[in-house]
């Protein structure tokens, strides 16, 4: 039994590594005509995540991900692109009353069995979205980064 129940956690784990978050590098496996193209003091800036005004989509992809929104803008000045890289969070909102728990007993005084019912209570959380950061591209090149400061 415990053979198999290491090879199927195994298993589960390098499809967890396969499918979960990328990182800079597998982007730039991803994309490595687009990485190669660039000096290398931006080749080090996109390593670390960092964006500037000017760089395109692709630079952009490379550096910080998918976003996880995009919108467009149509106005009199032209069309715009936002993308939107936001953080999903789980906040703690306390307890809450879920029902009553069912307990059973043996009293020895009777020498019978008893049943008595007791609150229950659950622990509640709520989603939370937060955007840290937007990036606005005006003719394939960024023209606008908002940032979220901590």
């Amino acid at each position: 039994m415990k053979p198999r129940f290491l090879a199927v956690t195994l298993a589960a784990l390098a499809l967890l590594a396969a499918v979960g978050c990328q990182n800079v590098a597998d982007r730039i496996k991803e994309k490595p005509e687009v990485f190669a193209r660039l000096d290398r003091v931006v080749q080090e800036k996109i390593k670390m995540g960092i964006v500037e005004l000017g760089y395109s989509p692709d630079m952009v992809y490379l550096a910080l991900g998918e976003p996880s929104a995009k919108h467009e803008t149509i106005a009199e000045a032209g069309r715009s692109e936002t993308w939107i890289y936001s953080t999903y969070f789980q906040r703690y909102d306390g307890t809450a009353f879920v029902g009553y728990a069912r307990r059973v007993y043996f009293d020895p005084g009777t020498n019978s069995y008893r049943t008595f019912y007791e609150p229950a209570y659950s622990d509640v959380y709520r989603e939370g979205k937060e955007d840290h950061i937007r990036i606005v591209f005006k003719e394939g090149k960024v023209a606008t980064i908002e940032q979220v400061k901590p």
